[in-house]
């Protein structure tokens, strides 16, 4: 059985913190002075971190790390205001740094955030990483352990013999292994339940206690909500839970999960509707959920 995994950025970070700042930076010579406090104010959040670093041609300054499940639109105006407060409260030039852990679209990633009002403009530049387009080759030469549970959505990590090799790294390890479950459920958007099971010799609700699983969940809801909102309907606790079903559908699966549900609108028993919810993340194939209609 997995251990309950520690997996907040800052905890993978600090696993090789001067290997994580020269990989996301690719100044060789940078070095960690230690890893800060990043809540402001008015900004709470774990996905956000700052590092002290320093190289001999910059001198001190701060790398933001900010590690998002999905990329939205709203990321350049957020990585303006997190630069701005960061430099504000630490009085030193940040290094902004965006990392994108799972693909939504071909377009483009924006790598700025550019305003301008009355001939004023405001520009803030940042560095965008895209897991899915990083070599998972890097994560085994360089090395970088904070990579290791994402090696399934990696480039060229997506079959089972990188993932075999990642999950061996991980138990061999006291500092990794609670990584372990976060490396499962990755693994899941690419290969089959029955074969993930296999590999980590454990019962696969064990990804219910990752944090990644919990957050599709809460997005699937929030979404949801909006969507909901935004039709003005007055929803029951039934359709609340087949709106966010729908989104969880259209955010695993695309027009493929959609398909399902009409044959879901059928369903009137509410934790028959939970059950549903709660397993389409933990599902690699539309057609695995159907044994839960």
């Amino acid at each position: 059985m997995a251990k309950p995994a520690d997996v907040s950025t800052k905890r993978l970070i600090s696993l090789a913190p001067n290997n994580w700042v020269r990989w996301v930076t690719q100044i060789p010579d940078i070095t960690v002075g230690e890893i800060i406090n990043s809540e402001f104010q008015w900004i709470s959040r774990e996905s956000d971190v700052l590092i002290r670093v320093n190289s001999p041609q910059e001198g001190d300054f701060l790398l933001l790390n900010e590690l998002q499940l999905r990329y939205n639109s709203k990321m350049p105006r957020r990585m303006r205001a997190y630069s701005g407060l960061a430099e504000e409260k630490y009085d030193l030039p940040t290094y902004p740094v965006l990392i994108n852990i799972l693909k939504t679209s071909d377009a483009e990633i924006p790598t700025s955030y550019v305003s301008n009002v009355g001939g004023l403009e405001v520009r803030q530049d940042y560095r965008v990483i895209n897991l899915w387009e990083v070599d998972v080759n890097i994560v085994f030469q360089q090395p970088l352990p904070s990579l290791l549970p994402f090696v399934p959505i990696l480039k060229g990590g997506e079959n089972e013999s990188a993932i075999r090799e990642a999950l061996q790294i991980l138990r061999a390890d006291e500092q990794l292994n609670q990584l372990e479950t976060v490396l499962a459920f990755f693994a899941t958007f690419v290969l089959e339940s029955a074969l993930i099971q296999e590999i980590m010799r454990w019962d696969m609700t064990v990804l219910r206690e990752s944090p990644w699983y919990q957050e599709i969940l809460r997005e699937g809801e929030t979404l949801g909500e909006a969507r909901g909102e935004a039709r003005g309907e007055a929803r029951g606790r039934r359709e609340e839970l087949l709106s966010n079903i729908e989104t969880s559908l259209e955010v695993k699966f695309g027009s493929d999960g959609l398909l399902l549900m009409p044959e879901i609108r059928q369903i009137v028993d509410l934790e028959h509707l939970k059950m549903i919810f709660r397993n389409v993340i933990g599902v690699n194939a539309v057609k695995e959920l159907r044994q839960f209609l």
